[in-house]
């Protein structure tokens, strides 16, 4: 199966939800189109398959972001950037990004996100008990956040110029946290 979401993850990157058939991705895997729906329904439980591996593997590296700064609202902040420059990849972009909701429906794919999600929650609540922001519940916030950085991902991503795009979207987020700290 793992095969199988690798050689996916690669058409799906490449080509697009639309234009990724399950054909495809069985040449890819080098198995038969059989072995493919012994273990998906179809193309969609594969997006999906593959859209909560890109997920999963976004969390690490966003965790090691938070943890190298002390401050809990400095990491959250490093955590928040690191997010978007995950999100600069072109596979990362098209499964992500642009293709996720075509192919799970907005629901599902917030589902899908809850980590992601639930660490910005996290972060939030330690900010809060740092005294780094004012005291609040950490879900509103987090979802406003969340909401936030993925939709400045996508329009980065929709961007003519990326890296223009992306040093905008990193200052206009520094100004938004920082303006949320106390003091």
């Amino acid at each position: 199966m793992a095969a199988l979401v690798r050689a996916a993850r690669d058409l799906f990157a490449e080509n697009g939800y639309e234009a990724t058939s399950l054909e495809a991705v069985a040449a890819r895997a080098e198995v038969t189109k059989g072995a493919v729906y012994h273990h998906f329904k179809g193309k969609p439980q594969l997006f999906e398959a593959v859209f909560t591996r890109e997920i999963d593997d976004m969390a690490a590296p966003l965790l090691a972001a938070y943890r190298s700064k002390r401050d809990p609202w400095a990491g959250f902040h490093t955590a928040c950037q690191a997010f978007l420059d995950l999100c600069l990849d072109a596979g990362t972009q098209r499964i992500v990004l642009l293709d996720a909701f075509t192919a799970l429906g907005w629901e599902r794919m917030r589902r899908l996100e809850a980590p992601l999600l639930e660490m910005m929650e996290t972060g939030i609540a330690r900010a809060v008990g740092a005294g780094r922001i004012a005291k609040r519940p950490a879900g509103p916030l987090a979802h406003f956040l969340f909401g936030a950085l993925c939709e400045t991902a996508m329009v980065v991503a929709r961007a003519d110029d990326q890296p223009a795009a992306q040093r905008q979207a990193v200052a206009e987020l520094r100004r938004i946290l920082d303006g949320l700290v106390i003091g």
